[in-house]
């Protein structure tokens, strides 16, 4: 596998470690329960060492923006359809924009 295969598989699992502790944020309760805050908290340091795997491959910047970017965007779309969070056009925007800007930086940097 390539290097730059790799990198972005790694990413691509730090993006879901973090999408996950995220939700389990949700659960935590402001981590009065224990389980899912330690789920999160693993989550997120999963999220981070992998990220640090995938940088020693890509660029910083290009990691952190698809890695923020990503997670953001993903975590919306959960909280839409698992939580029922409001739909409005400036979200759903929003959203468009945050992909677009992944595919920008993402075509930048070949």
């Amino acid at each position: 596998m390539r290097d730059s295969t790799f990198a972005w598989l790694v990413l691509a699992a730090s993006v879901l470690a973090e999408v996950g502790g995220t939700i389990a944020l949700r659960y935590a309760d402001g981590f009065t329960r224990i389980l899912p805050s330690v789920l999160s908290g693993l989550c997120y340091s999963a999220a981070i060492w992998l990220m640090a795997i995938a940088v020693r491959h890509m660029e910083v910047g290009l990691t952190y923006a698809v890695w923020a970017g990503s997670g953001t965007a993903l975590t919306a779309v959960f909280g839409l359809l698992w939580f029922g969070e409001s739909v409005s056009f400036l979200r759903l925007a929003g959203l468009c924009f945050i992909v677009l800007g992944v595919i920008a930086l993402n075509l930048s940097a070949r």
